[in-house]
C-alpha cells in the first residue's frame, strides 16, 4: 500500500450507464496517476421511492419532470459490468472502489468480490442498518461526512465500532453502540479500519462553504485520519486540502463536462485530473518533515550566500580589531559574521589584506 495522500478519482455515475464508458473512465484515472477509481453501486428500487424528487443540481442537469428513481435506474451498472470493471482495474494497476447504497450492493462488493475497502456516502451517514452491514464485512471504510454535525458523526462511529468489534450475536442498539464507541477494542477497530472525509454536499460547492479547517476539528475530536471529498470547481481547494494534511483526496471527474447527467458539470476533465494529481504529489513532497534544518540542496548556496568577517582595509599584525577595520561580506572562508562582536578589541595575529577573510 502506498504511503502519503490517497487520491481517489471519483467516476461515480459519469459513465451514464455505459460499461464501455466506465472502462474509458478507468483509463483516464490511470493516465492521470490516481491511486483509486471509484464508482457507485446501487439498485434504484432499493434506495429511492418512485415519486421522490431530484436535488437542485440534478434538476439543472437533467429533465425537470424526471424522478430521482428514473434517473438512478438509467445509471445502474449490473453485476456483469462490476465484474468486468474490477478485473479491468486489476489488470491496469489501479484500485477499484465503489460506494454501495444498499445492503445487496455491500454484499456484491465486499462479499462476492472481496473488496478490501468500501466508501460510504454522506447521504448514508445516518443510515444505521447500512453502516452496521458495512462494518461487519471486515472491509476498511472511507466515510464521507457532508451535511453532518459532530454529534451525527459520533453516532455513526458508534454503529461502526459495534459492527467492527462486537461479539457474534450481540444485540445492536443505541446503548450498545455508545459502549462500543467508548471501549478500547472499538477505538482500536476504528483506527485500524476507518478514515473520515470532510465534505460539502453541494454540486458544485462554493469555496466559502468548504471550511477546510474542519478537517483538523474532526481529527482532534475523533482521533482518526481525515481526508477531503471535493465538490468545488477546479483543483485549487483539493490541493489546499492536501497541504493542510488530508490523507485522502476524492474528486469527481468525467470524460466530457458537456455530457448529460447529474455530476458531469461539477467534475474535472481528464487533463484537469492529471494536473490535480501532479500538484498534490508536489505538495506532498513539499510538506516533508517537521524538522527545520538546512536541506541538502541548500548547502552549496549556504557557502556563498552567508556573510563572513573580512578585513575592511589592510590590517597589520598587532592591530586591534574594531569597527573601522572589520566588515561583513560574502567571502570564500573565514568566520561567520555572527562572531563580529567577539572579535572587537582582539589583537590581529597576522597581516590581512583588504577583503581577506578573518581567521579565528
Amino acid at each position: 500500500m502506498r504511503r502519503g495522500v490517497l487520491i481517489i478519482a471519483e467516476a461515480g455515475v459519469n459513465h451514464n450507464g455505459s460499461p464501455g464508458r466506465a472502462r474509458e473512465l478507468v483509463d483516464a484515472a490511470v493516465a492521470a496517476g490516481a491511486d483509486v477509481v471509484k464508482f457507485q453501486t446501487f439498485h434504484a428500487d432499493l434506495i429511492a421511492t418512485r415519486n421522490v424528487g431530484k436535488a437542485d443540481y440534478q434538476q439543472r442537469t437533467g429533465a425537470a419532470d424526471e424522478t430521482q428513481h428514473a434517473m438512478l435506474r438509467r445509471l445502474e451498472l449490473d453485476e456483469a459490468a462490476h465484474a468486468d470493471l474490477i478485473a479491468y482495474c486489476g489488470s491496469h494497476g489501479i484500485e477499484f472502489l465503489s460506494t454501495p447504497f444498499d445492503l445487496p450492493s455491500i454484499d456484491l462488493l465486499a462479499g462476492r468480490h472481496r473488496l478490501r475497502r468500501l466508501k460510504i456516502s454522506s447521504g448514508d451517514l445516518t443510515n444505521g442498518p447500512l453502516l452496521l452491514h458495512a462494518a461487519r464485512t471486515g472491509a476498511s471504510i472511507v466515510l464521507s461526512t457532508g451535511m453532518s454535525t459532530l454529534g451525527e458523526i459520533e453516532a455513526a462511529l458508534g454503529i461502526l465500532a459495534f459492527g467492527m468489534s462486537a461479539a457474534p450475536g450481540a444485540a445492536p442498539g443505541e446503548t450498545a453502540f455508545a459502549a462500543a464507541y467508548q471501549s478500547e477494542v472499538g477505538q482500536v477497530a476504528l483506527r485500524a479500519r476507518l478514515s473520515l472525509l470532510h465534505c460539502t454536499s453541494q454540486y458544485p460547492a462554493p469555496p466559502a462553504s468548504v471550511n477546510l479547517r474542519a478537517m483538523e476539528t474532526m481529527g482532534e475530536a475523533f482521533g482518526l485520519p481525515v481526508g477531503y471529498s471535493d465538490h468545488t470547481l477546479g483543483i485549487a481547494v483539493a490541493i489546499a486540502a492536501a497541504a493542510r494534511g488530508a490523507v485522502v483526496i476524492e474528486k469527481h471527474f468525467t470524460l466530457d463536462r458537456g455530457l448529460p447527467g447529474p455530476d458531469h458539470a461539477a467534475s474535472l476533465e481528464p487533463d484537469e485530473l492529471r494536473q490535480m494529481v501532479a500538484a498534490i504529489r508536489e505538495v506532498e513532497a513539499a510538506l516533508g518533515s517537521p524538522l527545520k534544518t538546512p536541506a541538502e540542496c541548500e548547502q552549496a548556496t549556504r557557502a556563498v550566500a552567508r556573510k563572513n568577517l573580512v578585513a575592511a582595509c589592510a590590517i597589520r599584525a598587532g592591530d586591534i580589531f574594531g569597527a573601522a577595520n572589520l566588515d561583513c561580506k560574502r567571502a570564500p572562508g573565514g568566520m561567520s559574521a555572527m562572531h563580529y562582536w567577539d572579535m572587537l578589541g582582539r589583537v590581529a595575529q597576522r597581516d590581512y589584506a583588504a577583503d581577506e577573510p578573518i581567521e579565528p
